[in-house]
């Protein structure tokens, strides 16, 4: 059943021929977890776009966040002329938009001109790890829970101030409150009607812990379709806010008070119909209902945790959000319904599934299911043996720990020979010198730390 806000492509022709849409965008996701593309006509999408796919520069997936142009990248540099990659859409994204009037956009895969897919962009990242599951009659079924914190400032003043003294939209922990809540209810619904509009299956919001935070959840799919889902609603709620007059952000740490988090929830099933349906993860002879693929599986996440943690906490900022106590995890463990484990255990029968609480919501989510996938099949592939559940506070046992700064997931995720051999060296290489540009840009910045403890008295 089409899901309300989705187009078939001859629903949109007709669209567009009847003067109802007049833009499309074609859309996909960077490096940075960014919706990057461009607003076509919609009558020339229709006339060629749809058939051909649109042209891009190789460099929006070489450059750092703030759009420069970096060295160390094989796949575009000045030496190699920074030339095309192609848009190619995937009709079965296509939808509209309904926060934008006479909007529709579609998901592209990334191409080269030469019709050779570009390995190293986040969404092929994913289908590489996808085409591993379906090889062994096997898919992927998907969640992910962003955070965000709204503030009364708009975008435009915000950077103007340098994103200090901002106005958070509540001025207390209102994790599951209603009444404070209620004051962003005006944007939430937006969000969550605009969502809906736009084909998502919203499942509801709540506030969480930190000032003006909130999360607003969305129900399970194929992995492809939760992370395309899960870049468009990203997208579009700070657009949504910006309308309002606020600002939204998905940054893992802002503050010293809790962090963004994007807890996901992964579980296979097996295929039917060329759709996975069948649960593999339960075993109702088993004393905790996990089937014996599921605990290699969960194995699996043990033994490449560390070594993945790059696809997980990206960015400089995200190692700020694992602190102890802090419902982020910081232990390598898993644990039955134990929030204070990286790897929570949930879930019964076809809803038995694993949540991974590592990332954060900078994350680029595409890469890391692919790299929950990678880290699963290379348990089960290896057979390996689950230890017992952790029992109790994970943040005062003696588990190894996640990594505490780039630079050790960096070194970690090079050294790994489940990531070179799942992803290809390309993909791995590509990666780190994404986290090499990051960490040689914090290092070269002066910050407003620095200068309050040594302007005067150093």
């Amino acid at each position: 059943m089409t899901r309300r806000g989705m187009l078939s492509r001859a629903v949109l022709e007709q669209q567009v021929a009847e003067g109802d849409i007049d833009t499309v965008i074609v859309a996909f996701c960077d490096m940075q977890g960014r919706l990057t593309g461009k607003r076509i006509s919609a009558r020339l999408f229709v006339d060629d776009v749809a058939a051909h796919g649109a042209e891009c520069c190789n460099y929006l997936l070489a450059v750092d966040v703030d759009m420069n142009t970096v060295e160390g990248y094989a796949i575009s540099s000045w030496e190699t002329g920074y030339g095309d990659m192609v848009m190619t859409p995937d009709f079965d994204t296509l939808r509209l938009l309904p926060w934008l009037p006479g909007t529709a956009m579609v998901m592209a895969d990334l191409s080269w001109t030469d019709g050779r897919p570009v390995t190293q962009a986040p969404r092929t990242v994913l289908r590489t790890q996808l085409d591993r599951l379906a090889e062994r009659g096997l898919g992927a079924v998907a969640a992910t829970e962003l955070e965000f914190m709204v503030f009364d400032d708009t975008y435009r003043d915000a950077w103007k101030a340098g994103y200090r003294d901002m106005s958070p939209a509540t001025d207390y922990n209102i994790d599951y409150a209603m009444l404070a809540s209620t004051r962003m209810e005006p944007l939430l619904r937006d969000i969550r009607l605009g969502m809906e509009g736009a084909g998502l299956y919203c499942e509801g919001v709540k506030g969480e812990c930190n000032l003006g935070q909130q999360e607003i959840g969305f129900r399970y799919d194929e992995a492809l379709v939760v992370c395309d889902n899960h870049t468009i609603y990203k997208n579009g709620a700070k657009e949504i806010a910006d309308q309002h007059g606020k600002s939204l952000t998905f940054m893992a740490k802002f503050d010293e008070r809790e962090g963004n988090s994007c807890h996901i929830h992964i579980s296979f099933r097996g295929m039917e119909d060329g759709t996975p349906t069948v649960p593999v993860f339960a075993d109702d002879d088993d004393e905790l209902g996990m089937s014996a693929m599921f605990r290699s599986f969960v194995a699996g996440q043990l033994a490449t945790l560390r070594e993945m943690t790059l696809f997980y906490a990206p960015n400089i900022n995200s190692y700020k959000r694992f602190v102890e106590g802090s419902f982020a995890p910081t232990a390598v463990a898993w644990g039955i319904d134990n929030r204070t484990c990286a790897l929570r255990v949930v879930g019964h029968g076809q809803g038995m599934r694993m949540e991974c609480r590592a990332p954060g919501g900078d994350v680029n989510q595409y890469l890391a299911v692919a790299a929950l996938i990678a880290g699963g099949l290379h348990g089960i592939d290896q057979g390996l043996e689950l230890p017992e559940a952790m029992q109790g506070n994970a943040y005062s046992s003696g588990a190894d720990r996640l990594p505490t700064t780039l630079t050790e997931a960096m070194e970690l995720f090079d050294n790994s020979q489940v990531a070179r051999a799942a992803f290809g060296d390309d993909v791995v290489d590509h990666y780190l010198n994404n986290a090499r540009v990051e960490l040689k840009a914090f290092n070269a910045a002066v910050t407003d730390w620095e200068r309050v403890r040594g302007f005067e008295r150093l």
